[in-house]
Order: structure tokens, then sequence, then C-alpha cells
């Protein structure tokens, strides 16, 4: 399958942005930002387009295990402490459980990746301060020189202190005489040199007057590489998981879809490269739910018509955030069309059966199906039969199609 990765990383990071946003109140943008700080670092480092390439995508994607600790206490992180704080005020970041735990967990998923330069150990340490005392007290002679380049992008950027839309150049001097006195305390002296060298205000300038995202791809050239169906099934599966982690409700869902989609895939006699494609499509169907607050996904009592509203703009937001990638254009509409209704009654379009193609109606009953039979913490799975029986009655109201679900009782009663 043909993919461009930075292309689909700079889509996908927006909705790892919402998430850290939830978190931790960081302004939406957060990934690409550090991404592009780091960029110019790694441009002063010297760093080969091919290295620099695969590090720019551990930027993207250095805080890819948050979802996983949603649920944790993170008042004490030291960047909650430091939003919208002043310079003077800020002190120096202790470590904290969260950082070391979705470093150890970001590094572990960022495996699945299919990075063809050596990334090890850059996620690994992005919360290592120079003298020790960081998340997991690695020095900076412990560490690489890309985990600390990307420790200080994350800082600059996680801080408020790179306020990109008003920034003077006073500003801006005054940030580099503070990352410059940090130097050997809480950023190596390397990575200060290469900030103080490879962030000057004609940076700032471009970034406001250009937006991130055109700076980004000014720097990296689009580059689109046929990737393996194993290496696509591998980033699927991590996007999967953080998916499912955002909410204890439906840990399991989009994993269960993904795999449900390959079998019906099979079954239909999908050609490879398409079954990867549907596969790859099923992990991704939720994805704009990381820009869905947990106070609407874990409400434990029905939903207001305002949440609900909210609640279902996962799907407009799946289909946003995917529509940004180039080559998957079929994907998309697998993937953002899996609440369509046959009888027009469906979100967000509101399609009907004339305009809702075989492969979207079958992801359509497959991500109900896996809804309905998925065990989650306020209810039990259905059972198989239990399940078909509910789908026919939609097939019968006009909502699924009746022959799909039939197929799936066929093909998931071997799995019951």
């Amino acid at each position: 399958m043909k993919l461009d990765l930075t292309d689909m990383l700079y889509a996908l990071s927006f909705a790892l942005d919402k998430v850290e946003t939830e978190l931790l109140g960081v302004d939406t943008g957060h990934g690409k930002r550090v991404a592009y700080l780091a960029l110019l670092m790694g441009e002063e480092a010297g760093y080969r387009e091919e290295e620099l390439r695969d590090f720019i995508g551990c930027c993207l994607l250095h805080d890819n295990a948050l979802t996983e600790y949603i649920h944790e206490e993170i008042s004490n992180s030291p960047m909650s402490h430091h939003l919208s704080m002043k310079l003077s005020d800020i002190a120096e970041p202790k470590r904290t459980k969260l950082d070391y735990d979705h470093s150890v967990v970001g590094e572990q998923n960022i495996r699945l990746m299919p990075f063809r330069t050596d990334v090890k150990n850059i996620i690994l340490y992005h919360h290592e301060n120079a003298d020790g005392t960081g998340a997991q007290g690695m020095t900076a002679s412990d560490t690489n020189l890309k985990a600390q380049i990307l420790h200080l992008a994350d800082i600059v950027d996680v801080t408020n202190l790179l306020n990109l839309e008003t920034m003077t150049v006073t500003e801006l001097e005054e940030l580099r005489g503070w990352v410059q006195s940090r130097k050997g305390s809480l950023f190596a002296e390397e990575a200060v040199e290469l900030f103080l060298k490879a962030v000057k205000y004609d940076t700032i300038v471009q970034l406001r007057d250009k937006g991130v995202l055109s700076c980004l791809h000014e720097k990296l050239q689009e580059k689109v590489i046929d990737y393996s169906d194993e290496e696509i099934r591998n980033i699927s599966r991590l996007f999967a998981k953080i998916v499912d982690y955002k909410s204890e409700f439906t840990q399991n869902h989009s994993r269960g879809v993904a795999e449900k989609a390959e079998i019906m895939a099979h079954y239909y006699g999908f050609d490879a490269e398409k079954t990867t494609r549907f596969y790859f499509a099923g992990a991704m169907h939720d994805i704009g739910k990381l820009a869905v607050v947990n106070d609407i996904l874990e409400k434990p009592g029905k939903l207001t018509i305002d949440e609900f509203a909210e609640m279902k703009n996962h799907a407009a937001a799946s289909y946003y955030i995917l529509s940004q990638i180039k080559e998957i254009s079929d994907i998309v509409k697998w993937a953002a069309n899996h609440h369509e209704k046959l009888n027009g009654k469906g979100y967000p379009q509101g399609l009907t059966a004339d305009e809702l193609s075989f492969e979207e109606r079958i992801m359509a009953c497959i991500d109900i199906y896996q809804a309905l039979t998925e065990k989650r913490p306020y209810k039990d799975g259905m059972s198989h039969e239990k399940s078909i029986s509910i789908m026919l009655d939609m097939a019968h109201n006009g909502e699924l199609d009746g022959s799909i679900v039939q197929d799936i009782d066929n093909v998931m009663s071997n799995y019951a």
C-alpha cells in the first residue's frame, strides 16, 4: 500500500493534539510545532533527509501513549504547572509518574512504525533533564541528541513560551536567554546551541505568516513509499490502540472492528491490498473520537442534545483527519461513513442507500456488531444471536443492508 507516512502523521497529529489539549491544556498544533522546532535543530545538526524524516515522525508521535493514562492523576505534571506562566515564574520540571509511564509505553508503541532509520530511545528519553532530574534520572550523557532536541522543543512549546501569534523580537530574545540559562541543567548543552543557531526571528515570522504545516511541507517534501501489508497493519494497530485507550468504555473497539473487517474482506474475496486497506479503515474509523472529551465519552447517564451532537461530531472529525492523507480516498469513506444509514437517518452527512458503497455498508454493520458483542464497563457483551437479531431489526427498518447482516451471521457464528 502506497503512503506518505510523514503526511499521514501530520494529519493524525491533529487527533493526538486534541488529547493533549484535554489533558494538559496545550494549544492545538503542539505536535507539529514541536516537530518543526526539532526539524530546524536537526537540520543544524546535519541529519540527512531520511534520518530527519523519521526523527520528525517521532516528534509528531512523542506523546502517543497519553491516551493510555488519561485516567491517571496528572496534576503534578510539570507541563500542567507551566501553562501560561511567564518565563521568570517557571521552575525546573520534576520527574513524575505520568512522564515516566507514557515515555516507556510510547517507546514500545513506536516500534510498530515502519521507520527506515534508527529511532531507538528518542521517545523513551524525551522527558530527561540534562542534570538527571527528569523522569528516569538519566543525564545528558546517558541519552542521545535527538531525545535531547525533542525534550527542548517540547518544553519550549508546551509551556507556552513560544507564542507564534504574538511573539516580538524582544520576547524571542528573552526566550533564547531563558533556554541558554538552563544549559547543563534542564537542557543538554549541544541541544541549546542548536536551538540558538536554528531558531531566529525570521523563523517565527514564517511560522506566523505561513502556518506550521506549510513550513513543515516546505522543509520535507512529499515522499510516497510502498509499504508492506504487515507494515500497514502495524501502523493500524498503533492508532487503533491510541483510539481505544481514550475511553475505558471502548478499549478493544477499533481493534475488534479492524479484525472483523479483515475477516469479512476475505469472505467477500477482496484481493490482498484491498483487504489491508479495509483493515486500515476499520482500525481508523473512530480516530475522530480523540477530539471528543471524556466527560461525554464516559457520561454514565443519557447525553443531552448538545452532548449527543458533539458525540456525533466524531464521525465528521474522522472524515476531516483522514481526508488530509493522500492516497487513501477510498479508505476515508469506508472509515468515516460507518454511522450512515441506508434510510438517510444516519450521520454526519445523512447519506442514503444510493450514496453508500458496498464497503461502507459492510463497515457500518461491522461497527454495530462489534459494539453489541463487546464487553464494556457498563454492560456485558451480547451473544452473537442477540446481536444479529437486533441488526436484522435495523435492516428491516431500513438502516442496515440485510444481506450483509446475514453474511455476518454466517461468518461470525464460527467465531462466537
